[in-house]
């Protein structure tokens, strides 16, 4: 029998749909063992009847609740009541015209958006989903929160415990797999950091088993409501389009999560009929980390109504272990060969009659400088947006007078070596960080200018250089 809630989760797969009570935490469907969602009966939930009424929100910014960019939203995510949620202010993010990149990328000037999620507490994006993992273990009362993290789940997860002091944290990480100003985040915020030997898909598996062993609640965006909140990344960006949907959505592919819930966004509100079409999405992997592209371009796998062929993605990971090969590229945020939402995000391509590219390192650290001249400083992940849309316009996908978003995910500190190592004189540290992962040279670097301690030669070099 369903559960009688507004909102219940939901095995995604058409053939089984079994359902669950949102007191329960669950990773999984325990008959078929596919993905779940987070599913509202909508005539119990009554949500708004047009997306402008979300804009009186802002007059209700001394709400704690209220003043999150996420529970701002609360009537398209009402799983917990908007008295419980657990916020630290999370989702105050910006999205900027971007004329200055715009070139770069190939689109007309006033076409090209960057939504910087790297304005978050923690840093990155993962706040928006944070917030609502950490409002449902709260809600069922979870005592510790575990993740496998390649950095900015850590962070998250430890600033959550720490402000909220409701939980403990335990994260997982593998050896030489983090950025160290993510890591720096974690330790600092005072959460157990188990490091094992392995990459992110090792760490992720021994977290599900650790968690399952010890009752811990599990973060990853595996969980069906670390999703919910990550959909509110899109319903900001429509709010500063006033509410006009874009051409193109491009986001980085890692785990999968952004690209799974911006689709169940799409879908939720055009279900409800507050959008009229869907905007289309770009899902970029890098080169070194492309399990994507590989499934979903070269062989063909598809959700096709929640029927795919499921022997494509196995064979294709027996593969990976036959080889041996890992995950590689300097963006560590997404260096990920086995990404968990695999299913809900060929469902959102479905959705969005989405595209999939894979870009260089090259690519992505020359994009991210571009950026960076922009005057937003983002990590590499980032960076893989804008290489994609590039790449897409050069093309013939994406058009020059389309009107493009491009997703930010982190902040430029979050991953400062590969910043400093790419603008940098020093050759041994361009060759240490960048040089081993296939970056040839730094196309557009700002080197400084060395100079005696010299009165007219400082003057000389100012003259000359600016």
């Amino acid at each position: 029998m369903p559960p009688t809630e507004v909102a219940y989760q939901q095995c995604i797969s058409p053939s089984c749909g079994a359902q669950y009570g949102v007191d329960e935490a669950r990773i999984n469907c325990e008959k078929c063992g596919d993905l779940l969602d987070v599913t509202y009966d909508w005539d119990r939930a009554k949500p708004p009847a047009n997306l402008r009424d979300f804009e009186a929100m802002w007059t209700r910014r001394h709400e704690p609740s209220r003043f999150s960019g996420v529970w701002r939203f609360h009537e398209l995510l009402p799983f917990a009541p908007i008295d419980q949620v657990v916020t630290v202010g999370e989702g105050q993010t910006l999205l900027q015209q971007a004329d200055s990149v715009a070139p770069y990328v190939g689109v007309k000037t006033g076409g090209l958006f960057l939504q910087y999620e790297g304005m978050n507490p923690s840093g990155s994006f993962k706040d928006n989903g944070m917030t609502a993992a950490f409002t449902h273990a709260r809600s069922i009362g979870a005592k510790r929160a575990a993740c496998a993290s390649t950095g900015n789940t850590s962070a998250s997860l430890a600033m959550y415990c720490a402000v909220t002091r409701h939980m403990k944290a335990v994260i997982f990480i593998g050896s030489g797999k983090i950025s160290y100003g993510k890591l720096s985040q974690a330790l600092d915020y005072g959460a157990l950091t188990v490091q094992i030997a392995g990459d992110f898909d090792d760490a992720m598996v021994r977290v599900r088993e650790v968690s399952q062993e010890l009752g811990i609640y599990l973060v990853n965006s595996v969980n069906p409501f670390r999703l919910e909140g990550q959909k509110t990344i899109m319903l900001r960006v429509l709010e500063a389009l006033r509410w006009e949907v874009p051409d193109w959505i491009v986001v980085p592919g890692g785990n999968l999560g952004n690209s799974s819930a911006f689709g169940k966004a799409f879908a939720e509100l055009l279900q409800l009929g507050l959008i009229d079409r869907a905007p289309r999405l770009a899902v970029i992997n890098a080169v070194g980390a492309n399990t994507l592209y590989e499934l979903y371009e070269n062989r063909g796998l598809r959700w096709n109504a929640g029927v795919d062929d499921q022997d494509t993605s196995a064979t294709y990971y027996r593969e990976l272990d036959a080889t041996q090969r890992k995950a590689s590229t300097l963006a560590s945020a997404i260096e990920i060969n086995r990404p968990v939402n695999l299913r809900k995000c060929l469902r959102a391509l479905e959705t969005c009659d989405g595209v999939v590219r894979e870009v260089t390192d090259q690519e992505i650290i020359d994009a991210k400088a571009q950026v960076g001249a922009g005057g937003i400083g983002c990590e590499p992940a980032s960076g893989a947006s804008v290489a994609g849309a590039r790449k897409l316009v050069a093309e013939g996908v994406i058009q020059p007078t389309d009107r493009v978003v491009c997703i930010l995910t982190g902040h430029q500190l979050k991953d400062q070596d590969a910043t400093i190592a790419y603008h940098t004189t020093d050759q041994e540290r361009f060759d240490k960080v960048l040089g081993t992962r296939g970056v040839k040279r730094a196309s557009f670097a700002n080197r400084a200018v060395a100079v005696p301690n010299d009165l007219d030669a400082i003057v000389k070099a100012i003259q000359l250089y600016s």
